[in-house]
């Protein structure tokens, strides 16, 4: 098998490809090229690859944001679409980055950063593969902690629209909600809301 078949093979798996998964293997990222420029494979992105037939799925740019950018995670608007909590349909994509770190700049999809440091960055990350895809994502409590600090940016009503769906649909306890209440600095300003919405 050659090596051309062999990165064919392992986009059937893999999803989307990189150069950084062809040297993995030993291949050369040039393959990539080649073959994209003989209709194989088709470019996704800025160094992103896929097969033409691949099937699209309705996290396929989250995918992508994540395999082009190592250190984001989707935070606020993106997660709570992902999570499928309150009603809100973002037109870019939320990511998180910690602080100090360079700000992407993807040409598609537009992206609104939001800067974290610590704990408040690395906690509460949950790893989803999808497709051989990988999607970095806060979980439900974390995401709606972080909606409660950044309630100036997203608006107070789609904060509290969150933590009640996210309550209602039991996606979240109150022991995780108050654990990230307390790493983003919010407990006092939460606190109120929480107790209304197990009154």
């Amino acid at each position: 098998m050659s090596q051309s078949d062999q990165i064919l093979e392992l986009a059937q798996r893999q999803r989307l490809l990189r150069a950084v998964d062809v040297r993995a293997h030993g291949w050369s990222p040039q393959l990539l090229i080649r073959l994209h420029q003989m209709g194989h494979l088709q470019r996704v992105a800025r160094g992103l690859y896929s097969l033409p037939d691949a099937e699209i799925n309705e996290h396929q740019t989250l995918m992508e944001v994540c395999q082009r950018v190592p250190k984001g995670v989707v935070c606020l608007l993106s997660a709570l679409q992902f999570h499928e909590i309150g009603t809100q349909l973002p037109r870019e994509v939320w990511l998180a980055m910690p602080e100090g770190a360079q700000t992407p700049s993807l040409g598609y999809p537009p992206l609104r950063v939001a800067r974290m440091r610590g704990m408040a960055y690395s906690d509460g990350i949950e790893t989803i593969t999808a497709y051989g895809a990988t999607i970095r994502v806060y979980g439900v409590a974390k995401t709606v902690a972080d909606c409660f600090k950044f309630r100036h940016k997203i608006g107070l009503d789609v904060t509290l629209e969150a933590l009640k769906d996210a309550w209602l649909k039991r996606k979240a306890s109150m022991a995780d909600l108050s654990h990230f209440a307390k790493i983003n600095r919010v407990e006092r300003v939460m606190q109120p809301y929480l107790e209304a919405v197990v009154a």
